[in-house]
């Protein structure tokens, strides 16, 4: 885990930065999104700290089925909680985005419907934790099931949405991606942005293993 308080302070300022900034700066005056483009900035950057966190999970699962430590299991549940956390709001920002852009707040999108089941196939994870008592049996069946969990979100978020031919999302289904009209403005403040939610993620992940540490007893020192 990431020691110090600085990353924490520089996580806060760079969302900051990049929520004022996102409504202020000119961006570019695209077809189809238009000034909806400024949610880039939100609801990407947000999908970005969920991946982060999902993708340490995943290696924190595997790390525990390789050495049967209870401090990586805190690790790879509590990331995959506060991945849970980022996917909600990337949802609920997308939901908006599409909104404003499409006409409604869901449309028959394989994006959207991959975003979905990814999702629930997390939620599950939560549900299959909740329902097992013995720390040990908890862990292992934990951790199997997270690493065939983040195969189900790279295949429903990364493959099948681009060999979709009837994607309406930016950048599958043969569409241009939004990441492509990015100019040096928008950069300035998409990678703040990405950077930024991905340190607050760290840091409610760290708050997450500490709580569950004292619950249980852990020592995470060791």
């Amino acid at each position: 885990m990431i020691k110090g308080m600085w990353w924490k302070m520089l996580g806060l300022l760079l969302v900051l930065y990049s929520i004022i900034a996102g409504l202020l700066i000119d961006v570019p005056a695209l077809p189809v999104i238009h000034q909806t483009i400024r949610n880039l900035f939100y609801h990407v950057s947000m999908w970005f700290a969920m991946f982060v966190m999902l993708g340490t999970s995943l290696v924190y699962s595997i790390r525990y089925l390789s050495g049967f430590k209870i401090k990586d299991d805190l690790i790879a549940s509590g990331a995959v909680y506060t991945g849970i956390f980022f996917g909600t709001l990337g949802l609920l920002t997308g939901m908006v985005w599409a909104k404003f852009t499409w006409g409604d707040f869901w449309t028959n999108d394989p994006q959207l419907n991959g975003a979905a089941v990814s999702m629930m196939a997390y939620l599950a994870y939560a549900i299959l934790r909740g329902s097992i008592d013995e720390t040990a049996m908890r862990a292992r069946i934990s951790a199997v099931y997270n690493i065939f969990a983040f195969m189900l979100l790279v295949i429903f978020l990364g493959v099948l949405p681009r060999l979709a031919d009837s994607s309406l999302h930016p950048g599958k289904g043969g569409n241009s991606s939004t990441m492509e009209g990015l100019d040096l403005t928008m950069r300035m403040v998409f990678y703040p942005a990405a950077i930024g939610w991905i340190l607050i993620g760290f840091w409610l992940l760290q708050i997450h293993v500490r709580k569950r540490a004292l619950i249980q007893g852990v020592n995470l020192k060791k």
